[in-house]
Parts: structure tokens; C-alpha cells; sequence
């Protein structure tokens, strides 16, 4: 089954064209915005745009390369994403093991376009770095250049292997070979290693109005009526949350709520909910519900700073807080993102940053 259109952010894709006729389109190029936007869509529309073969407007959507990255089957299109971490202890072994699950979450998606978020203990590894050294390596299969896709990159683990597999992406992009274009995708940017983050430019992708969501869900999900009118309003310009409301991403918003209402309420509280988190067999939910709390804070620390976005957290008392507190949220939830990729005990790991939380906040 083909990529299903691509919905919206007209204008970021006219300043994508204007750049690729100009030559000027960055080699590392971050897409960032709220989840559930379209940044992976629209790397692999960046995908089209590069390998197109039609004269005048770009891409034409008709031609055979245009065809082969809606199919996932062009050569010279490389879409990493997060996979769980191999298994295996020996390195090369590693590296087929990240190549095939890749491969495998590949076809998961040729056959279901609307795919749901990464499983929240899924990540980039050491392993994956090395995939993407090798394939960049490569000579072009079908044409002048290869392209890469690499979706969520802020979940590059970078504690792993002595932070090996981040020095091994940021060499990578430090010199990319000249027949390679890298597109990264991120929520926030300030969830990169900084390393990582200034050898990028950005370009955000914003919300998208309710009316081209209401287009989506109506044409691709057959809602219609009070049904298709709730679920746009709950999707808050997201597509991707429309589709998975009443799933995952909406269990881990709702546990990442309640957290931040209990680092509000009092150290009672708060060490009440670090004793509802479920133990070592809840630890993908629990990253999961992390993410969900950076999203929450990222987006109060856009309000605070008058970037746009709700006036506070809603799920926390409004007050004076600044955008630097908001940073400092991020970070302490960052450090606890990380550590949850090791052998912690959820239940302890959320006591101290719930103890973090208020401090800062």
C-alpha cells in the first residue's frame, strides 16, 4: 500500500522547493514540531522533491522515483527509525539485527500507512549509527544521491558504548559524503545532543489547521458526523494524535498528566504516584509517559517564552514561571529518559524526578 498524501505545511514546502532549485537546500536538514504533524511524511516528500525526474513543478508524484519512495521501495531511500536494542553481544552481529528490524518496521508500514508512534524503549544505538555509516558509504543505486530519514533522533541513546554511538552519528554529519542529503526529525531540538543539533538546520512544522484534519480523517479514517467534529477537536491540529486517540501515545498523555499534577500537589503526592508506576515489566510505558511529559513541558516552555501554544501546563497550576524553569524541566526529564534505557527501577527513577520537577517548577 502506498504513503497516503501528504497533508498540509504549504508553505515549509515551498521554501523547500525554492532551496532545491537554488541549490541551497541544507545537507543536514531537522524537522521539529508537536508530535503527530507530519515530519517523517514530509522528510520522504523531501525524498520526492530530490529524487523527482519531472521538468517544472517538483515533485510530480507520477514518475517512477516519485512512485518507488511511496511504495518504501526506492534504493536510495534510507528511513531509520527507533527498533528495540539488539541482542546480540557481537558487533557486527548487532548491526545485521538493528538493519533487519529496521527493515522489518519497513514493511510493517508498507502495509499500514497510519502507523503508531515507536514503542516507547525503542531508540538509535550504537548499531544503528554504524548501519548509517556503511549505507552512506555506498554508491548511489538509481540515481545522484541517497537520502536519509532518520525519525525521532532525539532518542539516540548517548550514554551507550561510552556515548560511542553519538560520536559515530556526529561524524557522519560532521562530513557527510557529497551525495547524501541527512533529514532528522524531532519534537523538540532541544532534546538533541547539542553536538548533533548544531551541525542541523532546522525547519518547524507547526500545527495544522482543523479543517485539513478533518479532511484527513474523514477521507482516510470514514469519519463523519459528531464522531469526526470530537475527534478533531481532541487532535489539536495533530493528525497523528487523531489516529491514535483512545491508544498508546493518549494512555502515556493521561499518565504524564497525572505526574505533573502530583509534582504540583505536595511531596505526598508525589510519592504516592512513584509507587503506582509499575515495576521493570512497565518500563517501555514509563518511557513512553516521559516523552509525554516532555511534550507537556516543551510546550508550556514555548507559551512562557510568547512562542505561541497554551498559557501553562494545564495539567499544573498556572504561574509565574519562566522559560528558563521550562529548560530546566526538560532537562532533569532528558536525564531521566536516558537512565530509563538502563537497568533502573521505574518506581525509584520517578520518585527523584518527580522530587526534580518541583524543585524547578
Amino acid at each position: 500500500m502506498p504513503l497516503l498524501p501528504i497533508v498540509g505545511h504549504e508553505a515549509e514546502r515551498d521554501r523547500a522547493r525554492r532551496a532545491c532549485a537554488d541549490g541551497r537546500l541544507p545537507q543536514v536538514l531537522l524537522l521539529t514540531g508537536p508530535v503527530g504533524v507530519g515530519k517523517q511524511r514530509f522528510g520522504l516528500w523531501v525524498a520526492q522533491l530530490l529524487f523527482c525526474e519531472a521538468e517544472g513543478s517538483r515533485p510530480c508524484g507520477a514518475c517512477q522515483p516519485c512512485q518507488r519512495v511511496l511504495d518504501l521501495t526506492h534504493p536510495d531511500l534510507h528511513w531509520v527509525m527507533p527498533v528495540l536494542s539488539p541482542k546480540a553481544s557481537d558487533p557486527e552481529k548487532q548491526v545485521e539485527e538493528v538493519a533487519g528490524a529496521i527493515a522489518a518496521v519497513i514493511a510493517e508500514r508498507r502495509e499500514q500507512p497510519l502507523y503508531q508512534p515507536a514503542d516507547g524503549m525503542w531508540g538509535h544505538f550504537l548499531a544503528t549509527a554504524r548501519v548509517l555509516q556503511r549505507r552512506a558509504a555506498l554508491t548511489p543505486v538509481a540515481g545522484a544521491r541517497k537520502v536519509f530519514l532518520v525519525a525521532e533522533a532525539n532518542r539516540l541513546v548517548p550514554q551507550e558504548a561510552n556515548q560511542e554511538a553519538a560520536n559515530a552519528l556526529l561524524k557522519l554529519l560532521e562530513e557527510p559524503p557529497a551525495n547524501s542529503q541527512f533529514i532528522l526529525t524531532a519534537v523538540d531540538p532541544n532534546r538533541l545532543l547539542p553536538t548533533i543539533r548544531s551541525r542541523t538546520v532546522p525547519l518547524r512544522l507547526g500545527r495544522l489547521p482543523d479543517t485539513e484534519v478533518k479532511g484527513f480523517l474523514g477521507a482516510h479514517l470514514g469519519l463523519e458526523g459528531a464522531a469526526l467534529q470530537e475527534r478533531v477537536a481532541a487532535a489539536q491540529g495533530s493528525i497523528g494524535r487523531a489516529i491514535s486517540l483512545g491508544e498508546e501515545s493518549d494512555k502515556a498523555l493521561r499518565a504524564a498528566a497525572e505526574l505533573l499534577r502530583a509534582v504540583s500537589a505536595g511531596a505526598a503526592a508525589r510519592s504516592e504516584r512513584a509507587m503506582k508506576q509499575g515495576p521493570y515489566a512497565a518500563r517501555g510505558e514509563f518511557t513512553a509517559m516521559l516523552d509525554a511529559v516532555a511534550m507537556l513541558l516543551a510546550e508550556g516552555g514555548r507559551a512562557a517564552s510568547g512562542a505561541g501554544g497554551t498559557p501553562s501546563v494545564p495539567e499544573m497550576p498556572a504561574g509565574p514561571r519562566t522559560p528558563r524553569a521550562f529548560v530546566e524541566a526538560l532537562g532533569r526529564v532528558a536525564k531521566a529518559r536516558e537512565a530509563a534505557q538502563g537497568n533502573v527501577n521505574p518506581q525509584l527513577l520517578l520518585a527523584t524526578l518527580a522530587d526534580d520537577l518541583a524543585e524547578v517548577l
